[in-house]
């Protein structure tokens, strides 16, 4: 194995403030922890920002009141999928912030905040980027090894999650018991699972996604 390739990446951080001291100060504080820091002057620029294989994930420090696109707006225009936000602002208000929270937001902070609230909340959401981005690398990954079932396979994992038989399933599809045995046999290999119960753990996971 490379050594290379056993070397953890900085997490990544992105700066969205139209106030440069602001910028200067969290790239400053931002820098003192090791983070892979990426600023931006606008919602704009970091929408137009240029995507590579290095934008897996990380956490938005974004400000809320900007010239152009604000905070808000630019949450709205992630969507609920984006990694989480940490929204900072010298005008919020409760209403405001209960609605960014609303929307996914990981924080939301009043100017001036200090160090070391913004680095425990920065922490926080960037385990909770990391805890996301695992989950929709399972789903996906169940996803395709579900792809590889014959539609008779998919048949038969679905009754067979429901607790039925050989028996019974063979009567449901109207086929023969050992026929049903070789495909529920298929299915437990295709899925990579031991039990019915593991099988019925897989199903359940994509089907509450």
């Amino acid at each position: 194995m490379n050594p290379e390739s056993t070397i953890q990446k900085p997490q990544t951080v992105y700066v969205v403030d139209d106030d440069p001291s602001v910028r200067k100060w969290l790239l400053r504080l931002l820098r003192t922890k090791g983070y892979d820091i990426r600023a931006f002057a606008s919602a704009n620029e970091f929408l137009a920002r240029d995507l590579d294989a290095s934008d897996e994930g990380g956490c938005l420090v974004l400000d809320v009141a900007m010239p152009g696109l604000s905070g808000m707006e630019l949450q709205e225009a992630l969507g609920e999928d984006s990694m989480p936000i940490i929204f900072l602002t010298g005008h919020g208000d409760i209403p405001m912030g209960v609605s960014a929270m609303k929307k996914g937001a990981a924080d939301f902070l009043v100017k001036p905040v200090a160090g070391r609230d913004l680095l425990k909340a920065i922490e926080v959401a960037l385990h909770r980027d990391e805890e996301a981005r695992a989950h929709r690398a399972e789903i996906a990954e169940i996803r395709n090894r579900e792809k590889t079932l014959t539609p008779r396979e998919r048949d038969v994992m679905q009754l067979v999650i429901t607790g039925m038989l050989n028996k019974q399933i063979a009567s449901k599809l109207g086929i023969e018991e050992g026929t049903v045995k070789i495909h529920r046999g298929r299915v437990m290999t295709k899925m990579g699972v031991p039990s019915v119960a593991e099988l019925v753990a897989l199903c359940a996971k994509i089907a509450a996604d």
